[in-house]
């Protein structure tokens, strides 16, 4: 068999189909990506390559524009090749993986295969990404080979950002193909594994969209409105913000329909069949072409009136659109206040109000839907449950959420309601099982119904779970902004948990104390943590609140003694006689990005990575060591032969940019070409579950290797000169109208402090020159009323203030 995969193809080139070849191209695969002729070229067009290609042609130019992006990098569509299934067929014999996502038509894929099967390579892999067809059918027909190295392999879109890859056997697919098509998943592509049965719809959408359909119709009995629903079953209960009708929209009405109408034919034992028939009003907004965002209008819609935007909800009633307010109910309110996610689930279901009875009815119909769905589906919980949460990023599956709310408290409210409880549930509670998941000695158990008792979780090694660590206590020093956690071999995470993980004077306190700890207890360190959300944040930045609250105090001193806090926490970190790895993910914005230049020995990150200095947009400069680690991330990027003799302009100008126009990347391809991880020293994990063992690996590489701590060395700096050359540009650009005064202020400021201040280009500067600059600079901006109102714009716009 093929033991790796060097050429894929993808055959279909529509949205699933273009973000499958980004995502393999992403992972550094050649792909072939093919989709049929057009089928109503005029003769001429029809000797035209380009206009033969087109749909193909075009399926790579829709996801280059995609957004939120689908590439990593838009220099990996260099490694996609177009085709079409005329022209290019032969071509498929070149590829150890052929992926088919063609329309979803049995006779259509039949066909395609018989073809596939003429001309594949020897032990090529052959993947189909249906969601309602059942593989038996696709390969009916083929040879035992051909079954031997077929699968499902099924993506969900935006294909990037999705963390779920269902992969779904054969009868027939050999067990080496299965094993090797997981870690390829896992490693190569970054993806959540689950393994689904061949049934309609799988596991994700098959649990999902029962749950939307059941929402519906019970939104039409109860004459609840679209927001109010959205209100309850948003992040109040661990969903994303677009709850449920805002990702219905997201996904697009049809799909959805068509994936109910799966269910519905294909599945007619399936004991909530009837739900599947979509209620009137949305028949309606179908027939309508109400599809969602792809038509701008579905179950909400967005119309400028008079220079503002104003949102929109359908009446379910009447068919029309009423403007949208924020719904609340007394559960949502008590939701609110609640501190963990279980206490803000259990407002929202156990409460007394119109919202909660509502919650609570459908929340417990999922929860006995996915019950029952074991065997049928799946072959235990935990593959419902990952589907869920990756599928449709939920903070908890199904019965990690019935763990959250009390499963014996939850079934007696069901039975009092008159819900039938499976049958699997009343034989582990007879059993005295109370909880579907515990923890014993660091290890993972869920309860499997077939057995009727515990099994230990199957976890890579390197996907380290600081929360199951956190459980079995392995927390050796802690507060309320971060904790020291033991992750093995005598390495230990610095994990921050405020909100968005922002950096306060608690952080930096405690990394002292982290520092000390590990030096005389431990091997090194890792800083990172595992927030959830898509992407995430490992953290965006200082907590602007506390800064605002000094700059409107005018406790400057106050302000210098935490710049100055940080910047020794940082600074010490660095030249510790420990190894420090940073594993950032996500948002890893200001502070964040400062604590991956200057602390950290090395970063190892996940693909997705929205890393930068992006101070400048609420008036202020990284003065966490960000202007000079930057800078010194430039310099050590060059071979010391190298850096003797370039200009320095040529590393200046770009470091100056990046501060001054807050650059911030999209992915960790990104902050490579931005300069703020290194292709020499840093690395990229694809799969973010990886992310803190991969990252431990190596800080213990280093131990082994016989670590020394960085020698503290002047820096060479561009001094005036380097000033100058900025500030003629900056003056072009004001008198251009592309810069305010102000900004105009703040970014030779920013010139000022990278330079290293007032001394002559090519000087040597000690480091804590270039630190005092920072911290002055930051001082003197936090007077300006200019930045405050910047910080305040930010705070509560969320979005940067041009003044």
């Amino acid at each position: 068999m093929a033991n790796r995969i060097e050429k894929a193809a993808v055959i279909g080139s529509g949205i699933m189909g273009g973000g499958i070849a980004a995502l393999i191209a992403g992972a550094g695969i050649e792909v072939l990506l093919l989709d049929i002729v057009p089928p109503n070229l005029s003769e001429e067009e029809k000797n035209d390559p380009a206009k033969r290609n087109m749909f193909a042609n075009n399926g790579l130019t829709n996801a280059l524009m995609a957004q939120p992006p689908l590439f990593y990098s838009k220099k990996d569509a260099t490694l996609i090749s177009t085709g079409n299934l005329d022209d290019d067929f032969d071509r498929l014999s070149e590829c150890d993986w052929i992926c088919e996502v063609v329309v979803e038509n049995l006779k259509i894929k039949q066909s395609l295969f018989e073809k596939i099967e003429k001309i594949r390579k020897k032990d090529s892999i052959i993947t189909s990404n249906t969601s309602g067809l059942p593989l038996s059918k696709i390969s009916e027909g083929r040879s035992l080979d051909f079954k031997k190295h077929f699968m499902g392999t099924h993506f969900f879109n935006p294909v990037r950002w999705m963390h779920l890859l269902e992969l779904i056997p054969g009868k027939d697919t050999d067990p080496e193909i299965l094993s090797f098509m997981a870690k390829f998943g896992e490693i190569n592509l970054g993806k959540g594994i689950v393994w689904a049965k061949d049934t309609p719809n799988f596991i994700a959408n098959r649990i999902g969209i029962q749950s939307i359909a059941k929402i519906m119709h019970e939104l039409v009995n109860d004459n609840m409105k679209i927001s109010e629903v959205d209100a309850l079953f948003g992040p109040a209960v661990g969903r994303p913000s677009t709850a449920v009708f805002g990702t219905s929209d997201l996904v697009g009405l049809d799909t959805m329909a068509h994936v109910l109408a799966t269910t519905y034919d294909m599945v007619p034992e399936d004991e909530e069949r009837d739900l599947h028939i979509l209620p009137d009003f949305v028949q309606k907004m179908l027939k309508d072409g109400k599809l969602g965002d792809k038509t701008k209008q579905g179950f909400y819609k967005k119309e400028r009136i008079d220079g503002k935007k104003i949102k929109f909800e359908i009446d379910p009633a009447t068919g029309e659109y009423i403007q949208f307010e924020k719904a609340s109910f007394p559960c949502i309110d008590a939701s609110k206040k609640a501190e963990s996610m279980a206490d803000k689930v259990k407002a929202i279901i156990y409460g007394d109000d119109k919202g909660a009875r509502f919650a609570w009815k459908c929340s417990a119909n999922g929860l006995i839907y996915a019950a029952n769905r074991i065997p049928e589906i799946a072959v235990n919980i935990v593959e419902i449950d990952n589907a869920m949460k990756w599928g449709y990023a939920l903070e908890a599956g199904p019965f990690e959420t019935w763990d959250a709310i009390g499963v014996r408290e939850s079934v007696n409210k069901m039975k009092k309601d008159g819900f039938a409880v499976p049958e699997n549930i009343e034989i582990m509670l007879d059993q005295g099982f109370e909880t579907f998941y515990k923890t014993e000695n660091g290890h993972l158990f869920y309860y499997d119904f077939q057995s009727t008792s515990y099994k230990e979780v199957k976890r890579n090694p390197y996907a380290i779970s600081i929360s199951l660590l956190k459980g079995e206590n392995k927390t050796v020093k802690t507060c309320s902004s971060v904790s020291l956690i033991d992750i093995g071999d005598d390495v230990f995470c610095v994990e921050f948990h405020t909100k968005m993980n922002a950096l306060n004077r608690e952080i930096i306190e405690f990394m002292y104390e982290a520092s000390d700890f590990v030096l005389k207890n431990g091997a090194g360190i890792v800083i990172g943590n595992q927030a959830g959300g898509m992407p995430g944040a490992f953290s965006a930045g200082a907590d602007l609140d506390y800064v605002l609250g000094l700059c409107k105090d005018k406790k400057y001193s106050e302000i210098d003694d935490f710049l100055k806090l940080a910047q020794q926490a940082i600074m010490q970190a660095r030249y510790s006689s420990i190894p420090v790895v940073a594993a950032p993910y996500g948002m890893t914005l200001g502070g964040g990005c400062e604590i991956c230049l200057g602390a950290a020995d090395k970063i190892v990150s996940a693909p997705d990575l929205m890393m930068g200095l992006v101070e400048i947009g609420v008036g202020l400069l990284p003065a966490g060591g960000g202007c000079l680690n930057l800078w010194k991330k430039f310099l050590s990027s060059l071979p010391g032969k190298i850096m003797k003799d370039i200009d320095l302009a040529k590393l200046f100008i770009p470091v100056f940019q990046n501060i001054a126009t807050a650059q911030y990347s999209m992915s960790a391809k990104g902050a490579m070409a931005n300069g703020h991880m290194s292709l020499l020293t840093d690395r990229i994990v694809m799969n973010k579950d990886n992310l803190i063992g991969e990252a431990k690996k190596d800080v213990l590489y280093m131990v082994e290797n016989g670590y020394t701590k960085p020698v503290k060395e002047p820096v060479k700096v561009m001094g005036r000169e380097g000033q100058g050359i900025i500030n003629a540009e900056i003056n072009n650009m004001y008198l251009g109208g592309f810069v305010t005064e102000y900004e105009t202020m703040l970014a030779k400021r920013i010139a000022f402090v990278i330079s290293g201040g007032e001394v002559k280009g090519g000087t040597m500067v000690d480091e804590d020159i270039i630190l005092k600059l920072e911290r002055d600079a930051f001082i003197d901006f936090t007077k300006e009323q200019k930045t405050v109102e910047r910080i305040e714009h930010m705070l509560t716009k969320n979005k940067p203030l041009r003044n």
